[in-house]
């Protein structure tokens, strides 16, 4: 992954020959190969880019917005590395590309383990070719509209000690399930069986004060990918989903603001990403 934006031009295809799974549809954009895209990755095709272009010229700050939403990722996994956290179940996995949640947690404790759940199959065939030699991690196949069948899989079950501490992470997911009650329930039922001291980290976009046309705009272009839909939510909705668990200091904020390397004013009026973790009892 690069810090910036790819070179300019018409990028060469990425070339997926021993890994690419058949099937796919390339003609519609993929928010997973978009997010690539955003972060200066490779593995996007033009469809992608082209949704991503309409989104950056809507939203100027998408890239950086991106980025800090991946760097928001890394210190809540080492948060909880820190706090005796060895079991991360990370859903909506998205394209590897630089501090995976099994490469940051592995540094900051060994041995954790991992398990990356996605339904992209380009997602999962990247992410099972570069973990074939890893023991800790592994790769299923599942939907976070699903949680009962993703906690319930026997994969996850016998990689995964529910009776310990587990943290569950829906990194930037959520958005793309339109209904309200649909991800209030999806998140209760992934907290259910979590044992006192696990933890779930939920990042999420929110409009800010962006313009009702511009919001628009900006969902018609991700109604064409492969989610369908994306829908903004603000603090109040985040909190409902973090009834009866404390929430890690300093609470529901911009991912930006949550444990930076320095001061960083938490600005609710901006749009971006809030990023919030919290504690099971």
């Amino acid at each position: 992954m690069t810090n910036g934006a790819p070179p300019p031009g018409n990028p060469a295809e990425p070339d997926f020959s021993s890994v690419f799974p058949p099937g796919v549809d390339l003609s519609t954009p993929s928010t997973a190969r978009m997010y690539d895209y955003y972060l200066g990755g490779k593995d996007n095709f033009a469809s992608d880019r082209e949704a991503a272009e309409r989104i950056i010229a809507l939203v100027p700050g998408t890239r950086e917005v991106a980025l800090a939403n991946r760097a928001f990722l890394g210190r809540a996994v080492r948060h909880l590395a820190a706090a005796g956290i060895r079991q991360f179940v990370d859903i909506g996995t998205g394209l590897p590309t630089q501090e995976n949640v099994h490469q940051v947690a592995g540094r900051e404790a060994p041995g954790s383990r991992v398990v990356y759940v996605d339904n992209d199959p380009i997602v999962l065939a990247h992410a099972r070719a570069l973990l074939a030699n890893n023991p800790d991690t592994i790769v299923v196949e599942g939907d976070a509209r699903e949680p009962e069948a993703v906690l319930g899989d026997h994969r996850v079950r016998a990689h995964i000690d529910f009776d310990r501490p587990v943290a569950v992470l829906l990194v930037a997911i959520l958005h793309f399930i339109p209904d309200d009650e649909q991800v209030a329930g999806i998140v209760a039922s992934l907290l259910r069986p979590l044992a006192p001291g696990s933890h779930l980290v939920i990042s999420h976009i929110y409009a800010g004060d962006h313009d009702d046309v511009t919001i628009r705009k900006g969902a018609d272009v991700y109604a064409r990918s492969n989610a369908r839909s994306i829908t903004a939510r603000g603090p109040e909705h985040l909190r409902r989903y973090f009834d009866g668990l404390d929430l890690v200091g300093p609470g529901i904020v911009p991912v930006e603001a949550w444990h930076p390397g320095e001061d960083v004013e938490a600005d609710l009026v901006k749009p971006g990403i809030l990023g919030v973790v919290g504690r099971v009892r």
